[in-house]
């Protein structure tokens, strides 16, 4: 129930005294949305006193906003309805769509029922929406009035279906169809479904003589039995449709169809004040010739999280618990969303004020204050440099490095810390190993094992000199030559399939993954297969050859070869993803496209290296899984993710500014530990998570501690896990704990989550206990004549980079007295600590 400012019985006599005075005010609310629109008279007598705003408890309105800014009808059939929002002091939103009230200017030119307008005559005029003393005007354009132009399979009919689910892929829009009938999934080839729907079973799914009474329209009303049901009821805007396009003959599209180049989704956000509160929504489609169209009724509405808000169909939010869903509809080949924030009502919540190190901080605090989240407070200086040598190097810091860190009284420790991280050698090895999972560096039979060592070497060469990441990949991508002579080639052979090609490039470098456009309009995001065929058109022309060494090959552009529409048999021009057909004659279309996706104009290259460096140091990225950037899977916090790509502009693609960064936020430098506000968040960064160690690294400091050495294929005795060049190289823990085979490019190749197979290697298996028995560290202690607590100390600090609590120290005590042999007892205690959560995760 909604709650209203008090006002006097005095206050209400005057305020309707002076409406009546005011004769030349055309007004109409929206509440009754039922009734049939009529044309607003030349004047109209306010009776009665505005609707008052809603009350929000210790919050004031600071703004109406009316959506979308402007109405536009363009023949007979059009429409538009409005939607309008208070917004108050502490962000919270209400929809006063039913409060406001309408005054429209001279001229009678449209007509109004509820919320919707309609047109009456050409011409142009204002609307002015007002409630209390808050107002704002609007401009009316009415243009072809009393033109009612033919229905358009593509754009009135195909809508009908896609709104109804009938070309979902659960339904007529399979790949088989079904009950015997097809539509292509989601309307991608409505040539191919008006000729399915028209030409099959000629006289039957279409009869022109009785089209009330053929079986398209009885199977939608059930008048016959239908596995879908009954879509909609005769009389209906949908049964309307279908009728009026029969009965003017069922013809296809005559001339050029206007094409959707864009839908608006309207408010953007809402910040929803406790369950059951709502928030109508109204969807605008925007047409290649200029013109719009509100397509509300005809969108498909979704919601990524229905625990925290639902959605109808016509369009009406509904919070639920707290929490934050991002609110989706789908109309012809695009999709948008709305932000929905769902809070507890009336929730009470003083932020308190937190510093901000860097400009990370002040986006996370913008997005922390609107959810009503507090941040955890900073993590302790252990378990600052134990996280920061993890994440940044792949290695524990040694007890002698953290009591020295911890004795450090400088407010700067931690950023000197973080740049002596940035300059060792480790952490050039650890990019290197992230890299080659997404080049796939691996042998195969068409990489032979030195092709593979020097295309790993080549991009060690490329990091350790810090080069841009825009000019590494423009040179990746362009390359050609020998496998030997130019490395980077070796890219073209890992993958020789052209369109596997574009979709790689596509998933690593734009962090989209392209597939299912392959063979139909992407149904959750904007890619079409032209889309599609237009980007494998750049490598249409890529050409391999053999060489003289029959380990070598030799890659270049053949300068001939297209691309083929599986669906029109056209020959596709080569086109930027969400961009233009570039001109590629005499060049090398690879060039081209290196080119483009590693420029500064690119809107997705940088936005998604920096989600990926971001998610190696919190464990998940802003937009997540990192590869794969759609519409329905958005950024959490898309102002972040916005600078973190102008700042990765700004620093010439030098991603070591941008590591310094994210570190020395206080955002990264949280502790685990969180409060009352922010104990349910798992996405927006409020405290940090605890996160395994991967594969690599946690063997690597495994025999960091125990002070052992491991051998791989191709590496000296004692080389770390995260210098093994090729992907193919592994051993049983490694595997077990999920190191990457670059099989694919995809991120899920890296198993991070923590199984059962993963414990009982620790506890039974040889890596641990083996290490410890080979180190001999406890024994190399004990003659060094150090005492029980001071082995103790070690051990626990080499592994936790802390001392032990005075509680584990005297269970521990306790333990070592009543064993005979005091060495094995230490290693129990050694192959404990090793085997701990503590251990195995990084907090």
């Amino acid at each position: 129930m909604n709650h209203y400012y008090k006002i006097s019985l005095r206050t209400i006599t005057t305020l309707c005294v002076v409406s009546t005075i005011s004769l030349s005010i055309q007004g109409t609310g929206f509440a009754d949305d039922d009734k049939t629109p009529t044309a607003n008279p030349p004047a109209a007598v306010e009776s009665v006193a505005q609707p008052l705003i809603p009350v929000v408890k210790n919050a004031t309105p600071v703004k109406l906003e009316v959506f979308p800014n402007d109405i536009l009808l363009s023949n007979l059939r059009d429409r538009q309805s409005i939607v309008a929002q208070m917004v108050y002091s502490n962000g919270i939103t209400v929809d006063v769509t039913d409060l406001v009230k309408s005054q429209i200017g001279s001229g009678d030119i449209v007509k109004q029922a509820g919320a919707t307008f309609h047109p009456v005559a050409d011409g142009e005029t204002t609307v002015k929406f007002s409630i209390e003393n808050f107002a704002i005007e609007l401009p009316i354009k009415v243009a072809n009035a009393t033109s009612n132009p033919p229905l358009s399979f593509t754009n009135d009919v195909m809508p009908v279906f896609s709104k109804s689910g009938c070309n979902a892929g659960s339904c007529h829009g399979a790949a088989r169809g079904k009950d015997g009938f097809r539509l292509s999934l989601y309307g991608f080839d409505p040539k191919g479904d008006y000729h399915r729907l028209t030409r099959e079973m000629l006289g039957r799914r279409v009869d022109l003589a009785v089209p009330e009474d053929c079986l398209l329209i009885n199977k939608a009303v059930g008048a016959v039995p239908h596995s879908g049901g009954e879509l909609f009821k005769p009389g209906t805007e949908y049964y309307n449709t279908l009728l009026n396009w029969l009965e003017a003959g069922a013809s296809f599209d005559e001339g050029k169809v206007q094409k959707v180049v864009g839908i608006e989704l309207y408010p953007k956000n809402a910040v929803l004040n406790g369950p059951d509160s709502k928030q109508r929504l109204t969807v605008r489609a925007k047409y290649e010739d200029g013109s719009d169209r509100d397509v509300t009724s005809l969108a498909y509405f979704s919601t990524n999280n229905d625990n925290s808000a639902i959605v109808t169909q016509d369009g009406l939010v509904t919070a639920k618990n707290r929490g934050e869903a991002f609110v989706m509809c789908r109309f012809d080949t695009h999709t948008v969303g709305a932000d929905v924030i769902v809070l507890p009502k009336d929730v009470e919540f003083t932020w308190n004020e937190t510093p901000e190190n860097n400009y990370i901080d002040q986006r996370i605090h913008e997005k922390l204050r609107n959810l009503r989240i507090q941040p955890s407070e900073l993590c302790s200086d252990v378990e600052f440099i134990r996280r920061a040598s993890l994440d940044i190097c792949g290695i524990v810091p040694s007890p002698e490095r953290v009591n020295q860190f911890v004795a450090d009284a400088s407010p700067d420790k931690r950023a000197k810390y973080i740049d002596e991280m940035l300059a060792r050698k480790e952490f050039v090895e650890m990019w290197v190993m992230k890299w080659s999972e997404l080049l796939q560096i691996r042998s195969t039979r068409q990489v032979s094992y030195k092709a593979t060592l020097l295309y790993y070497d080549w991009l060690k060469s490329k990091i350790a000199n810090n080069v841009p990441v825009n000019q590494m990949v423009r040179e990746l991508l362009g390359s050609q030559g020998g496998t030997f002579t130019v490395p980077a080639t070796n890219y073209y052979l890992n993958e020789q399939n052209n369109l596997k090609v574009a979709e790689n490039v596509a998933q690593v470098f734009l962090g989209m993954r392209i597939q299912c456009a392959q063979c139909h309009n992407h149904p959750f995001d904007r890619w079409t297969m032209d889309d599609y065929y237009g980007f494998v058109a750049f490598f249409s022309q890529v050409a391999r050859k053999a060489s003289e060494d029959p380990r070598e090959q030799i890659v270049f552009n053949r300068g001939s070869g297209e691309t083929k529409h599986p669906v029109t048999g056209q020959n596709m021009k080569p086109k930027f993803l969400g961009g233009i057909e570039p001109e590629t004659k005499n060049k090398d279309r690879r060039a081209v496209v290196a080119d483009w996706i590693a420029s500064a104009d690119n809107p997705y290259f940088a936005k998604n290296l920096s989600n990926i460096v971001w998610a190696h140091f919190f464990g998940k990225g802003i937009v997540d899984e990192v590869d794969d950037v759609r519409v329905s899977n958005p950024a959490v916090n898309p102002q972040l993710l916005d600078e973190l790509g102008s700042k990765f502009k700004e620093y010439d693609y030098d991603f070591k500014k941008l590591v310094r960064d994210i570190c020395n936020s206080r955002t990264y430098q949280l502790s685990t530990k969180t409060n009352a506000t922010n104990e349910s968040d798992l996405t927006n960064f409020s405290h940090a998570s605890l996160r395994r160690i991967r594969a690599e690294v946690l063997l690597d400091v495994i025999s960091q501690i125990t002070e052992t050495k491991n051998k791989f294929r191709g590496l000296p005795l004692g080389s770390r896990a995260v210098q093994i060049a090729d992907g193919n190289t592994t051993d049983y823990f490694l595997t077990t704990f999920g190191r990457a085979k670059r099989e694919s490019v995809c991120s899920c190749e890296v198993i991070m989550d923590p199984s059962l197979s993963q414990a009982l290697h620790l506890l039974n298996g040889s890596t641990v206990n083996n290490k410890i028995k080979q180190g001999k560290l406890i024994e190399r202690l004990i003659a060094e004549k150090k005492s029980h607590d001071q082995i103790l100390d070690e051990i626990y600090q080499r592994c936790f980079s802390r001392l032990p609590t005075d509680k584990e120290r005297t269970a521990i005590q306790q333990e070592i007295s009543t064993q005979e042999n005091k060495t094995q007892a230490l290693e129990d205690i050694f192959w404990a600590l090793l085997n701990s959560r503590e251990f195995v995760f990084n907090h």
